[in-house]
């Protein structure tokens, strides 16, 4: 791909992304009003936002390096936003995101994020694949907001969410410990050229 090309900000993939975003508060003021079916739309609306802009970049060839920040910057602060909503019990009815798993999951970002900020500007670390723990891991959150979301809009209560929430736990914890690892053996090569 020709370097003006990668660094091209507006194209249809990154508009996506952009459109995700602005979602993003839309989504706040349904949950805030108690428009349980509406947020539903509206979180389900950004994620096929997100199916769209990959299949987009990767169908007509419109990877840019902005694209490559602002996707999972999108989807993160999507998760982020759905994930302290959705634990705030005045707000939510009948299900509730428990807190400890709202706190344990943006303490696992941020850790990540700080490492790999640490990581560029120490070592020139600038590629972090996911692994599949963590694919896993963002797999399992997304099925919690989704099913939170799902089940307030249609007023059921279900003890079954709670085996998801501990699912989700036990795979934030494994791949923290795995992204730990990862941190550690980047951190003890030598410096990137």
């Amino acid at each position: 791909m020709k370097e003006k090309e990668k660094n091209k900000v507006f194209n249809f993939p990154n508009t996506l992304s952009l459109l995700r975003i602005l979602l993003i508060p839309i989504f706040l003021i349904l949950i805030i009003n108690r428009k349980t079916l509406e947020a539903f739309v509206v979180f389900l609306a950004a994620g096929f936002t997100d199916v769209l802009d990959g299949f987009t970049a990767r169908l007509w060839n419109q990877k840019t390096k902005i694209g490559a920040l602002l996707d999972p910057a999108a989807d993160k602060l999507l998760m982020t936003a759905s994930f302290i909503v959705l634990s705030l019990p005045d707000l939510n009815s009948p299900n509730v995101i428990p807190l400890w798993l709202t706190i344990i999951v943006i303490s696992r970002d941020l850790s990540i994020v700080s490492f790999a900020f640490a990581a560029y500007k120490l070592r020139g670390q600038k590629i972090f694949p996911p692994s599949t723990l963590g694919k896993i891991c963002t797999v399992l959150q997304c099925a919690v907001a989704i099913l939170v979301l799902f089940f307030n809009s249609v007023h059921i209560s279900t003890p079954y969410l709670n085996w998801l929430f501990l699912l989700t736990l036990v795979f934030t914890l494994l791949s923290s410990i795995h992204y730990s690892f990862i941190g550690y053996k980047i951190m003890t090569t030598s410096k990137q050229g």
